[in-house]
């Protein structure tokens, strides 16, 4: 089977750097097995590039429930945490923007943060790894958006105004099954504002984890085309995380992008969080997604190191075994390179 190359829309490798800053050099280098990513099974896997997510964590909370049971017994309803302040937030998102640039030095040419699809597509063909920074999030940017010239300064290239739990720009939609995404209120005032500016800089705007009013609020105010970097299909799993056909269509005429999230939770019909599933569920979500979206705006986000994915992926090496699985399932040559790199890579050529 031929080895497709990979563009992946969504990771949290960062965060995992965040979490474990003293094993970084030992999991970026040396690939300890740790995790969905690191460079030596990235390159072993022809991962070519993709979106690295800078994310702030919520503080713990001991009295929080069991997420991980609740997940695995539908229906549940998950509490979404409190706002979190643009100071509290800012040095931790700099320890993972921190962490990608180390990333780039570090590995001796084989890995770099772009700016352009043009840069992209160079550090592609010179046989690299093209990361995009990403905030998913704009908890470390400030209601009068100073921060984010300095953010866009430094590389950023494209922003998720909220993950789930609120911020000064909007709302995200709480981890409930079964559920959908309209559930609140669209852009505050300042949202409206993050959005002009991220038009004005050329930040990519994500919808993944916005709710619906939000969604539609970005479709009205912003001139680039719609990308959800990691979402699926309501339609097949009925998550308030995934994507209506109604916002499914709205992003196909804008000529935008979804990428296929691997996350179990939103990929099983029954919303169980297990990774023990079969390729039906994939296969399910590629169909209908590529029956709204057509053949040019659906490619993979993966949220690796941030989910649980199925057993047939495994990890970054596993995208070559869904490729097999999508070649089975009638999917051609053609399509598969498409959905597995070239429309993100064709995306971004368009949009930076």
């Amino acid at each position: 089977m031929p080895q497709f190359p990979v563009f992946d829309g969504h990771n949290d490798l960062l965060f995992q750097f965040l979490m474990n800053p003293s094993q970084r050099e030992a999991i970026w280098l040396k690939g300890q097995g740790q995790g969905h990513l690191d460079l030596p099974r990235m390159q072993k896997g022809a991962f070519v590039g993709g979106f690295f997510a800078i994310y702030v964590p919520s503080p713990h909370d001991p009295a929080a429930p069991d997420f991980e049971s609740l997940m695995n017994s539908p229906p549940y309803h998950l509490p979404l945490p409190d706002l979190i302040d643009h100071k509290a937030a800012m040095h931790i998102a700099m320890a993972e923007a921190a962490h990608l640039r180390w990333m780039e030095r570090s590995s001796a040419g084989q890995f770099k943060v772009c700016t352009s699809g043009a840069e992209i597509r160079a550090t592609i063909a010179k046989g690299a790894i093209a990361a995009v920074m990403h905030m998913e999030g704009a908890e470390a940017i400030d209601p009068a958006l100073d921060a984010l010239y300095v953010w866009h300064a430094a590389g950023l290239r494209s922003l998720g105004p909220v993950w789930s739990r609120p911020t000064v720009f909007g709302h995200g939609v709480p981890f409930k099954f079964p559920g959908d995404p309209d559930t609140g209120p669209g852009l505050t005032a300042a949202g409206k504002s993050l959005v002009k500016a991220c038009d004005d800089l050329g930040v990519l705007l994500d919808l993944s984890h916005l709710n619906e009013k939000g969604f539609d609020d970005i479709a009205r105010l912003s001139s680039q085309p719609l990308m959800a970097t990691h979402s699926n299909a309501h339609e097949v799993t009925q998550s308030t995380r995934n994507l209506t056909d109604r916002q499914l269509h709205m992003i196909a005429e804008s000529r935008g992008m979804v990428g296929l999230n691997f996350a179990t939770v939103f990929l099983r019909p029954d919303g169980r969080k297990s990774p023990d599933m079969t390729w039906d569920p994939v296969m399910r979500h590629l169909d209908h997604l590529l029956s709204i979206l057509g053949e040019e705006c659906l490619g993979f986000g993966s949220d690796f190191d941030g989910a649980t994915v199925p057993v047939g992926i495994g990890d970054v090496t596993g995208v070559q075994n869904l490729a097999a699985a999508m070649l089975e399932h009638g999917f051609g040559e053609d399509l598969v390179r498409r959905i597995a790199s070239e429309n993100w890579l064709s995306f971004l050529d368009r949009v930076l």
